[in-house]
């Protein structure tokens, strides 16, 4: 990771990450203020068990090699406003997942940067694969979700602006609470710090020796670099002195509009994806004015939620 980010023309710095053995590699692009947008990825995998190798293509190859795409261009064309740090975080996965020993989670306690002075921590995992079965309609094939951009004042609408903006890509938000915290964006979360999860989902592959090069969406991948390039640029940018966070706001809808979505292009595959459709739609028509559904009709939702993961992986 040091030589990477060295290549893309950037000076790393290692941050010892004692309770893994490991380090996170902290690279900086000073921006005309001293203010910041974080972009994150997990470079650490599982390794080795009795004769299997895990390669981690996707978790989370795929991602590390996006944020030194995404750190060169910058490098070559510094954004506007913030400075952007590049961090490669260690010790995500298994036994130091959500625990003080996580990469993220030390950086989180000893960070390099004020907490404060962070206005998005962008966090990659598992976004090398198309989604959903071959055959699939391609404007589901290409889907990247966004987590958590409801979490930030501003942060929604920009995620929609720039939804379709980069062809190969089309970027989906979902609520932060659809899902239980997967990864680095876990302790920034509960530190209030504004955050997006992009990821495309668990899939079959995961966690096991056949995730390998061979199975991952390349031209994806180029998309999805080329789109976050474009998302930091627009956050580095952003007018506000200060982004704010919102600490009560759900966003249900924009889950629902997801699914609805999603679901009205699996039809041709599935008749299960035309009921799961109407149940979507009647949910919304459910939602208050801000947004959010009742707490015992939310069971709905996380269950259309899941069977979509089960189905897509």
């Amino acid at each position: 990771m040091v030589e990477a980010f060295r290549e893309a023309g950037l000076e790393p710095v290692e941050q010892p990450v004692p309770g893994c053995n490991g380090a996170n590699i902290l690279a900086p692009l000073r921006g005309e203020q001293d203010r910041w947008v974080l972009v994150a990825a997990h470079y650490d995998h599982l390794g080795r068990e009795g004769s299997h190798t895990f390669h981690g293509a996707d978790d989370n190859a795929a991602a590390v090699a996006i944020m030194v795409e995404v750190a060169r261009a910058l490098r070559r064309n510094p954004p506007k406003g913030r400075g952007v740090l590049f961090a490669a975080f260690d010790g995500e996965e298994p036994p130091y997942f959500l625990s003080e020993a996580m990469g993220s989670e030390h950086f989180a306690r000893h960070p390099t940067v004020p907490l404060d002075t962070i206005d998005l921590m962008v966090c990659m995992d598992l976004v090398g694969h198309a989604i959903g079965p071959e055959g699939a309609p391609d404007d589901v094939r290409r889907s990247v979700f966004a987590l958590g951009a409801e979490r930030s004042e501003g942060t929604g609408a920009l995620v929609e602006r720039m939804a379709r903006m980069e062809p190969g890509v089309v970027i989906r938000r979902f609520d932060a609470e659809t899902v239980p915290p997967l990864s680095d964006y876990w302790g920034f979360w509960r530190r209030n710090v504004p955050f997006l999860f992009l990821t495309n989902g668990r899939w079959r592959h995961y966690h096991t020796p056949e995730d390998t090069p061979e199975k991952l969406d390349y031209p994806k991948i180029e998309a999805t670099a080329r789109w976050l390039e474009q998302l930091v640029r627009e956050s580095c940018a952003r007018p506000e002195p200060r982004v704010r966070f919102l600490a009560e706001v759900r966003d249900d809808a924009s889950t629902l509009r997801s699914l609805i979505d999603l679901l009205a292009k699996l039809e041709t595959l599935s008749p299960m994806a035309a009921v799961g459709r109407a149940s979507a739609e009647q949910l919304l028509e459910r939602c208050d004015a801000s947004g959010r559904l009742g707490d015992s009709e939310r069971a709905g939702l996380l269950m259309l939620v899941g069977q979509l993961e089960r189905g897509l992986a």
